[in-house]
């Protein structure tokens, strides 16, 4: 109950921030056309465009979070406030900028930043609707000042949303500057009618330098606090010989393996179907940690989660999987640990009744399913057909491992 409680306040002071964001954003776009000396008619049409977009920008926001560590990228789900404070700085950047020629916007490490913060939709409607408001408020703003960086910008997106600790990025922020550098160009040459010459890559050349700088020092801090900060703490706890797990071995040798074997199977079909692997490998080990204490119940076992810092998504998967409400669909990495654990439990127990018994992988694994889907288990899952029958190849190939286990 105190947690739900505080779940809830959680969620009442971000609804206070997102709507406090709709206002700031309608102040200062009424401020900044206003000083400009904006006919009475832009100020209102301004003033409306921006509301619209900041309006859609919440809904989207609302949306994704409403879903989850689904429904935003990498820790954002954890950190909210992170895009919050952005995108109140974006709106007086949006702003400011009409007051630089456009060849100096840095809108394309910006798309990125955006989509990094929330997710690709929400960071490609927020960066457009950036660009839209800096030109309404240039003295004269073009379309196709919109076009070029909307393009520059979605192609950014496209190239980082999928950031990981051994991705390379170099060949991604060459590919963005050039597709920048060439509408930049195009720009000057088909639509203001200039004669392309050195003087005219001027403008060009400092506009990329300003995203490379902006973009490189981004995705080096984004790396070293986000992307490389998760992965050191799954490394951490999803080590064999981390303090939880070697104490379960030392009390509980069945117990022990049975996690180990069931985390090899499961975190196989999370990386064959593009799963979390991460947090289905740790829902594996420690979903059944509470015999330590005796415990099985949620409420008993979330302080040990808790007091080891446990990632937050990988709590919530244990807790989806530990509380099994009946009324709730549960996600593809739940089953992906309870079809692995099924097929280790059921090979643990034929082999030890007898270690030399021939055992027929394919034809059990065939019956595990065959018998999951016939007791309508699949309808409390949120999987498809196809991917529940690739987790049955997936299993398939593994003989080899489960001869292991003899």
């Amino acid at each position: 109950m105190e947690n739900e409680n505080k779940d809830v306040a959680v969620d009442r002071k971000f609804r206070y921030c997102y709507g406090g964001i709709f206002i700031f954003t309608g102040l200062t776009v009424f401020a900044f056309s206003f000083f400009m000396g904006k006919s009475y008619e832009a100020i209102l049409r301004n003033v409306i465009v921006s509301l619209i977009i900041t309006g859609t920008v919440t809904f989207m926001l609302v949306d994704a979070c409403s879903r989850g560590y689904e429904g935003l990228s990498y820790d954002n789900c954890d950190h909210k406030m992170r895009f919050v404070l952005f995108y109140a700085g974006m709106i007086v950047l949006s702003c400011a900028f009409s007051l630089v020629p456009h060849q100096f916007w840095p809108y394309m490490a910006l798309f990125v930043i955006l989509a990094l913060f929330s997710n690709a939709e929400i960071g490609m409607v927020s960066g457009i609707g950036f660009v839209i408001i800096s030109v309404l408020l240039e003295e004269n703003g073009s379309p196709y000042e919109i076009f070029m960086y909307v393009i520059a910008g979605v192609v950014a997106i496209v190239l980082f949303r999928e950031l990981k600790e051994d991705t390379s990025v170099g060949l991604k922020v060459i590919m963005s500057l050039m597709m920048q550098a060439v509408l930049l160009m195009a720009f000057d040459v088909l639509f203001q009618n200039r004669t392309l010459s050195f003087k005219l890559l001027i403008l060009p050349f400092i506009n990329l330098m300003f995203n490379l700088v902006i973009l490189m020092a981004f995705l080096n801090m984004f790396g070293l606090y986000v992307i490389r900060k998760s992965n050191d703490n799954y490394m951490e706890i999803n080590d064999t010989e981390f303090p939880l797990l070697a104490s379960l071995r030392e009390n509980n040798k069945d117990e022990y393996f049975r996690a180990i074997h069931t985390g090899y199977l499961a975190e196989r079909i999370a990386l064959g179907l593009g799963f979390n692997d991460r947090a289905v490998k740790n829902c594996s080990y420690y979903h059944r940690i509470g015999t330590l204490e005796g415990k099985t119940k949620w409420e008993d076992v979330e302080h040990i989660y808790l007091e080891n810092n446990f990632p937050k998504e990988a709590v919530a998967l244990l807790r989806e999987f530990i509380e099994n409400p009946g009324n709730t669909v549960k996600s593809r990495e739940c089953l992906a640990v309870v079809i692995s654990e099924t097929v280790i439990a059921s090979i643990m127990y034929m082999v030890k009744k007898d270690k030399n018994a021939k055992i027929d992988y394919d034809q059990m694994i065939d019956k595990i399913f065959d018998k999951k889907e016939a007791d309508g288990e699949l309808k409390g899952y949120n999987i498809t057909y196809g991917e529940y029958d690739q987790m049955r190849k997936i299993l398939k190939k593994e003989k080899l491992y489960y001869d292991f286990l003899r």
